[in-house]
């Protein structure tokens, strides 16, 4: 409600080609390829073509309003906040013994032990170890604060000192870090995020 009576303030409307569209992109992202896909959907989640057109409607206005209230305060938000879209890419053992640990830190920074191979020896879950505890790329919310403040203060490639946490002794290969850029889908990520506060 609030969004239709916000949208229709700024005078937001929206065309049938628009809706076609929108509603395009809305089955592509549910993978509904034919006809019979988008029916078993529908009754799946007890919508009638009434209520997906709604839907549509309703994700086309919402995408128009956020992008008139927010699209100019991206940039400034994204150089003000630019910290928080920083991402790592990082290995990681969690032990139980600091003693251990440094142990380990020391060995490797001796070059008598690979981080594969203190991966291979103290990581329990198998999926993780066959990976060598890789942990992907991730944002600097992704990590526990006292872990995010040693990754991105690192220089890498580099093992950091181990780090207590609630969870444990972390042991942690910094690989890169990857600077944020700008681009469409950082974009459209930060428009709704400021979209999803103003709702709030």
């Amino acid at each position: 409600k609030i969004i239709e009576i916000a949208a229709k303030e700024v005078r937001i409307e929206v065309t049938e080609a628009e809706l076609q569209q929108e509603g395009d992109k809305i089955r592509l992202e549910k993978k509904l390829a034919t006809a019979k896909d988008t029916w078993a959907w529908l009754n799946k989640h007890s919508l009638s073509v009434q209520d997906f057109e709604e839907l549509v409607r309703n994700s086309l206005i919402s995408k128009k309003l956020a992008n008139h209230l927010f699209a100019p305060q991206v940039e400034k938000y994204f150089y003000e906040n630019r910290i928080n879209y920083e991402a790592a890419v990082t290995y990681e053992v969690i032990l139980e013994d600091r003693d251990l640990a440094l142990e380990l830190f020391y060995a490797f920074e001796e070059g008598e032990i690979t981080f594969p191979e203190i991966a291979r020896l103290y990581i329990q879950d198998p999926e993780l170890r066959r990976a060598g505890g890789y942990k992907g790329v991730q944002n600097r919310q992704d990590f526990r604060p006292e872990v995010a403040a040693a990754v991105f203060a690192a220089n890498p490639p580099m093992i950091l000192k181990p780090i207590t946490s609630p969870k444990g002794i972390y042991l942690i290969w910094v690989e890169e870090i990857i600077q944020p850029e700008l681009d469409e889908a950082l974009r459209e990520e930060i428009i709704a995020e400021l979209f999803a506060d103003w709702l709030k």
